[in-house]
């Protein structure tokens, strides 16, 4: 009798949940969604994504067309690749929660990977009015200046020592557009060798050099955790741990940056003069007028955004850059005329020559086409139903 019983509850409950099943498919919207492989339960068509996931997406583009529906887990994704699918529109403006954006990013609280809400919107207007308003980009040109002409010096030193030596220029153009961005942002210039922080983990250039290719590389990843949550707890690639470990590392520098500056405010008082991008922003989470305060994880995020993201792609677009035209001689001989010709042979180049230079700079859009840093955007999520191509995109797809 008991086993009677049971056997029709659970066929109640059965016939119950499809019957709700087959109510919410016919009400739901039918999208007319971009053409796409055809998924896999549970992994969708992760079974595409190779060693280079922006190669891996491209080669469905190339069949299906420039904007094509992939599921990725457990998450509707959409790709565009074309300039035409490619166009801004403010349905695309929010981020999806990821691993890198909690573990690497203080929660979410840089501007990289922070939802688009209040405090995105009032983060945005720092940026462009505060840390990159023209009169402040001005205003740094002279540290430009000198950390090129000190990175020249360096590779003249070493290339003139009378042995034959290799050179490793990466080394030169990582070291040089690291400093240029760690005295705009933090006011300080590192040097080899030297002891950054005593009572932490960064204590060299190197270390602090490393920990940062650290940072770019783990919030490019593709994070099996990201696409199919219910495996997160089991961080299968190991990636949330190495989040843990470089975030850990470099909030302790970032503790002592902090802690410095106000020092440095304190100790100076009325006399205080405002030096850095450090300091700007210890002034703005200070203003009470502001819609969201900045708290002092805020600040690091924000500082930790500056640094890494100016770091790698100005270094290694210099250094694909070389490499091109190491294999033409005939465009590297015409770059060569144009500088002698349009500023001096024994001129040093500077920023205000940068118009006059059309056809380098021609070569550095190319570089810039040939070599992206991230040839993957960081991912966007759709905020709500909306149409690109004549195709539809339901709200909370991921977007690329």
């Amino acid at each position: 009798m008991e086993i009677a019983l049971c056997a029709s509850f659970v066929a109640i409950l059965l016939t119950t949940v499809l019957f709700l099943k087959a109510i919410s498919r016919c009400s739901r919207r039918k999208y007319n969604l971009p053409p796409g492989p055809k998924p896999w339960p549970i992994i969708g068509n992760l079974n595409l994504i190779g060693a280079l996931p922006h190669r891996s997406i491209h080669e469905p583009s190339r069949r299906y067309g420039p904007l094509i529906y992939l599921r990725s887990g457990s998450f509707p994704v959409v790709v565009g690749s074309s300039v035409e699918m490619a166009k801004p529109t403010t349905a695309f403006i929010d981020r999806p929660k990821t691993a890198a954006g909690k573990y690497t990013a203080y929660n979410y609280r840089d501007i990289t990977w922070s939802p688009c809400d209040a405090y995105w919107r009032q983060a945005r207007r720092v940026f462009l009015t505060e840390l990159f308003s023209a009169k402040r980009i001005e205003s740094y040109e002279y540290i430009r200046r000198e950390e090129v002409h000190a990175m020249l010096r360096d590779l003249h030193a070493a290339s003139g020592s009378g042995r034959r030596v290799a050179i490793m220029i990466k080394d030169y153009l990582s070291t040089a557009s690291l400093n240029m961005i760690t005295r705009v942002v933090m006011g300080k210039r590192y040097v080899q060798g030297e002891v950054i922080h005593e009572r932490g983990s960064v204590r060299t250039l190197a270390q602090f050099k490393e920990l940062l290719e650290e940072l770019f590389f783990l919030n490019g990843v593709f994070n099996v955790g990201d696409q199919i949550p219910w495996l997160d707890w089991l961080d299968l690639q190991g990636y949330v741990k190495r989040m843990k470990k470089v975030s850990k590392a470099l909030d302790q520098l970032l503790e002592h940056v902090v802690d410095e500056h106000i020092e440095r405010r304190q100790r100076e008082g009325n006399g205080f003069v405002e030096r850095d991008m450090v300091d700007v922003l210890l002034r703005l989470a200070d203003d009470s007028s502001l819609e969201v305060k900045l708290s002092r994880d805020s600040i690091k995020a924000f500082t930790q955004d500056l640094i890494a993201s100016g770091m790698e792609s100005s270094s290694e677009t210099i250094e694909w850059g070389i490499s091109e035209l190491l294999k033409k001689p005939k465009v590297f001989a015409k770059a060569s005329e144009e500088l002698d010709r349009m500023v001096g042979h024994r001129c040093w180049v500077n920023e205000n020559d940068i118009p006059k230079l059309p056809y380098i700079e021609a070569i550095v859009k190319e570089t810039m086409h040939l070599h992206p840093i991230g040839p993957l955007l960081a991912p966007r999520l759709s905020r709500e139903d909306t149409s690109v191509g004549g195709y539809d995109i339901p709200s909370g797809t991921r977007v690329f």
